[in-house]
């Protein structure tokens, strides 16, 4: 694998040098298993997520508030934790964040109703914060080292490779056990892998050799959760109250409103928790777009992709009918195609220039979303839309944290590799909140004395037009507005 990959590295023609990981093999192959672990949480519950909600007795569009309320948590820690990391050890985050998501998927088996089993299952989402301060951990550990970049984007590689076996995993396992066995001891088993990933992560990854120290930017974070507080919270309220609801509108707007106050404190502040200069930064910036974009798809539409296998079309008229374990197979085939992209990208980079490798991927994404539109009434239809999104997705999520490593300051590291987490799921957010309201409202379909749980086919189309038009809108940024140097060997930005 070469230095032409998503970390930002130019292609550099056949001479290039190859990245050889080395010494950093063994902390690479336990953070592989971490990512493992990460994967296996989020392919595991997702053939099972109509099971859960006729076992909390919530109709299927509820199951958009379990995917939403993780983005949010999301977007509300992940600036702080990787900001922590950068100050007190990238390892000590990532041991307390496993340990805070094991007692929470431990906790999950055991909610007594929706609105428990709702909390544990947001507490759960501090999982997210792993990838970015793994990268951001090679990265320190790979100083001095000759193509730092390409090393650290050969390491990305692999850990996304680890993480999609493990959602491959988790999907076909989980898949096979909630046809099987009752819905509680399959709950468990997730909750008892992040246990054994926390034994690996003290035991067998060391702490990053640079700390920068410091005191944490507390009035940044509170002015930045307040803003993602408010715009979150109005996207939840027009799901309640509709999207012609004045307040719904008013908490919204505020809580973009409140993203100036944020910039300022942080441009004057010595030692802010996001540095927004890095907004500006033409190393930087793309990415961060790229990841929102991006983000729609590949966090918004897992839910509706779930509950649209498993609604049966002879009561609906329109659906696959999928059980739990062909469902699973069909998130397997897609995960294929994500570790496909992932693996591949350095290559096509190299050949093609990063830029055009990265809007090759997001017009992947972008086509097989929209070829639900005609395709949908098959398993095979399906299963085909999703590879194909499958191979752009799994591109983009190996590229871009890397990407924002190679640009960033060294002090920055991880808040860097965090913002293109945490700007990925403000868009899932926005993706999520949409689809919830498509598939919420006007749900209709069923036969006579059947239950109306499924969501709306219209919402569905909503999420597929959603999904490959910001895809598309992702790749003409790439490919218009990016300059054709941005993904390429660049001096870091100032700090």
């Amino acid at each position: 694998m070469t230095a032409g990959s998503g970390s930002g590295s130019k292609a550099r023609g056949p001479r290039a040098p190859r990245a050889r990981l080395g010494a950093l093999a063994g902390v690479v192959g336990f953070l592989a298993f971490v990512e493992y672990t990460s994967g296996f949480l989020q392919g595991y519950y997702t053939p099972m997520l109509t099971d859960i909600a006729r076992h909390l007795g919530v109709p299927d569009a509820d199951v958009n508030w379990l995917e939403g309320s993780q983005l949010m948590l999301s977007a509300l820690v992940v600036p702080a934790l990787a900001k922590l990391g950068d100050m007190v050890g990238h390892r000590r985050i990532l041991l307390w964040s496993t340990a805070i998501t094991g007692l929470a998927s431990l906790a999950l088996p055991f909610a007594p109703n929706f609105a428990v089993f709702l909390a544990c299952w947001t507490v759960q989402g501090f999982y997210v914060v792993w990838l970015p301060l793994e990268i951001a951990l090679i990265w320190s550990r790979s100083r001095g080292r000759e193509g730092r970049s390409a090393l650290t984007a050969k390491a990305a590689g692999i850990l996304v490779a680890a993480l999609e076996a493990g959602a491959i995993s988790g999907a076909l396992i989980g898949g096979q056990l909630i046809d099987t066995l009752p819905l509680v001891p399959v709950l468990l088993i997730p909750g008892l892998l992040v246990t054994v990933c926390f034994v690996v992560i003290m035991f067998g990854v060391q702490e990053s050799e640079h700390q920068t120290g410091g005191k944490l930017d507390t009035v940044g974070i509170t002015l930045v959760s307040l803003a993602i507080l408010a715009f979150t919270g109005g996207l939840s309220l027009m799901r309640l109250n509709g999207v012609d609801s004045p307040l719904a509108w008013g908490v919204t707007v505020l809580g973009l409103m409140l993203v100036w106050p944020f910039a300022v404190w942080e441009l004057r502040h010595p030692d802010p928790v996001i540095d927004v200069r890095m907004f500006r930064s033409p190393a930087l910036a793309p990415v961060f777009l790229t990841a929102a974009l991006f983000g729609m798809s590949v966090l918004g539409a897992q839910a509706p992709l779930s509950t649209f296998m498993r609604t049966d079309p002879t009561v609906y008229g329109y659906g696959i009918g999928a059980g739990g374990f062909t469902t699973s197979l069909a998130i397997g085939i897609y995960l294929i195609g994500m570790i496909g992209g992932a693996l591949l990208f350095p290559l096509v980079a190299r050949a093609i220039t990063p830029r055009l490798a990265l809007t090759c991927a997001a017009l992947l994404v972008g086509a097989g979303y929209l070829m639900f539109l005609p395709f949908h009434g098959s398993f095979s239809q399906v299963v085909t839309n999703m590879f194909i999104a499958g191979i752009g997705s799994g591109a983009l999520v190996a590229a871009l944290p890397a990407a924002a490593a190679a640009g960033a300051p060294d002090s920055q590291t991880a808040v860097a590799t965090g913002l293109t987490n945490s700007t990925k799921t403000v868009g899932g957010a926005v993706a999520s909140a949409i689809f919830g309201i498509a598939l919420m409202h006007g749900a209709t379909g069923a036969a006579a004395g059947a239950e109306a749980t499924a969501g709306s086919f219209a919402g569905y189309v909503t999420v597929w037009l959603v999904c490959g038009l910001s895809a598309v809108a992702a790749a003409g940024a790439l490919l218009f507005v990016v300059p054709k140097d941005a993904f390429q060997d660049r001096r870091p930005v100032e700090s």
